[in-house]
């Protein structure tokens, strides 16, 4: 049915003297093989008037702003926009004045994206792809290159949709463009741009460590990703750690985790606790009788990643999730290699917030096995464990309504009597077993 639409809104464009181009990034996932729901679309050689009476002879049009030229049509997911010309004004990423100009020209058009594969147009009507930068070239050979030196540098979000686009399609960035992006402040972009960035760049990355090692290439870690960039040179015992630093470790475990976005219960919490589980190493590593040792790293890295994540987000059920992921990602491993007993299992499963997903986490943090393709059978006895705590959690337990019938008083001791009860509940003995228990234990807490 879209489809449907923009074909006759470029058949009225073109009864009126204009031309309808599909534009942006709607061009280059197509030829990229890539389905792509947002789409848009440029209209030349006629008035914003002239467009209203087309846009209106097709559906309801509405307009976004007061002067960006763009509509989209009630009910329908088309951007529909003019031409227009972008000067910057200011040093955010919105700080631009807009001109409308319906007829400047392909070229001149196009001069405002970001990059020579975003800069494609392709005919509504015929298919025909209007080239104005060698585009389909650097499409060819995987390369992102910005369009024009002075035009890039006005929008600092560049850099980092750069770096983005880098890793999500698993391309190079050209070494004029990493040049290029050395020398732009990016440290007053909105921390909400900055979230946006990082969010493609790890749930839709081929390879989300692409985005961070441009970043470094670039000299761009330091401001809104600083505890990454001093992961850098952070030593790791290479008997556990042969891949070498933390910064290293971390970017082969955000890699290892991308294969189990579609695993977790949520992609982009679950990236972020990849990205930051082992940032506490960064306060904690030292050498200790000739070996190199982070201990507790897990707990001080608690800090240090809520330090980072607010840097870009005030989202507390993802701050709670992230944080609760770096200070349990050492036990299931450490558990797994000491079989532990099913109690102990049982405690960090009702500790983790999110139960699989941190066996994921400890599957992506585990660089020692080469063979990924199998590592899910390595971790069986995580998985059974897993649903072993799942059908003890499903068994009758002793309840607050259970201490009160037997004749507990709800006083100050209540909560210990209930956080005991939970202990029992954890190693997994009957309701009956459970109740005595608590009942003697309210007694000893009496006396």
């Amino acid at each position: 049915m879209k489809k449907v639409v923009e074909k006759k809104i470029a058949e009225l464009v073109k009864e009126k003297g204009g031309r309808t181009f599909y534009v942006g990034g709607y061009v280059r996932d197509k030829l990229l093989g890539i389905n792509n729901l947002d789409v848009d679309i440029e209209i030349h050689g006629i008035s914003e008037s002239v467009l209203l009476e087309v846009l209106n002879k097709v559906g309801t049009p509405l307009k976004y702003g007061k002067s960006f030229g763009i509509y989209y049509l009630e009910g329908q997911h088309i951007d529909i926009a003019l031409p227009r010309k972008e000067k910057a004004i200011g040093k955010g990423h919105r700080d631009f004045e807009i001109t409308i100009d319906p007829f400047i020209g392909y070229k001149k058009a196009a001069l405002r994206r970001d990059f020579t594969i975003n800069a494609l147009m392709e005919d509504v009507l015929t298919g025909e792809i209007v080239d104005n930068f060698d585009g389909l070239n650097d499409l060819k050979k995987q390369i992102i290159r910005h369009v024009d030196d002075k035009s890039f540098v006005e929008d600092p979000l560049r850099v980092l949709r750069a770096c983005q686009f880098a890793c999500r399609f698993d391309f190079k960035i050209a070494n004029e463009t990493i040049n290029l992006c050395k020398n732009i402040d990016i440290k007053n972009l909105s921390k909400e741009r900055i979230e946006e960035e990082i969010k493609k760049a790890l749930i839709k990355g081929k390879k989300p460590s692409l985005f961070f090692e441009y970043l470094k290439k670039m000299n761009q870690l330091n401001y809104w990703f600083k505890e990454i960039e001093e992961c850098i040179n952070i030593k790791q015992d290479p008997i556990y750690h042969k891949e070498g630093d933390v910064y290293t470790h971390t970017m082969l475990v955000i890699d290892n985790a991308s294969k189990y976005r579609n695993e977790v219960s949520n992609a982009y919490y679950f990236m972020l606790s990849a990205l930051t589980h082992d940032l506490g190493k960064i306060a904690t590593t030292e050498i200790v009788d000739g070996r190199i040792h982070s201990y507790n790293h897990e707990e001080k890295g608690v800090e240090i990643a809520k330090t980072f994540l607010n840097r870009f987000t005030n989202n507390k059920h993802l701050q709670r999730y992230v944080l609760n992921m770096v200070k349990l990602h050492m036990k299931p491993n450490m558990m797994m290699a000491n079989k532990s007993h099913i109690k102990n299992t049982n405690k960090m499963f009702d500790e983790a917030i999110a139960k699989k997903d941190l066996i994921y986490l400890a599957m992506a943090d585990n660089c020692l096995i080469e063979n990924r393709d199998n590592i899910k059978n390595d971790y069986e006895f995580l998985f059974k464990r897993l649903d072993i705590y799942k059908e003890y959690m499903k068994r009758p337990y002793v309840s607050g309504d259970d201490l009160i019938k037997a004749g507990l008083e709800a006083d100050e001791s209540f909560s210990d009597v209930l956080t005991f009860a939970h202990k029992l509940r954890l190693a997994g003995l009957d309701l009956n077993d459970a109740l005595k228990q608590c009942l003697a234990y309210a007694r000893k807490l009496k006396k």
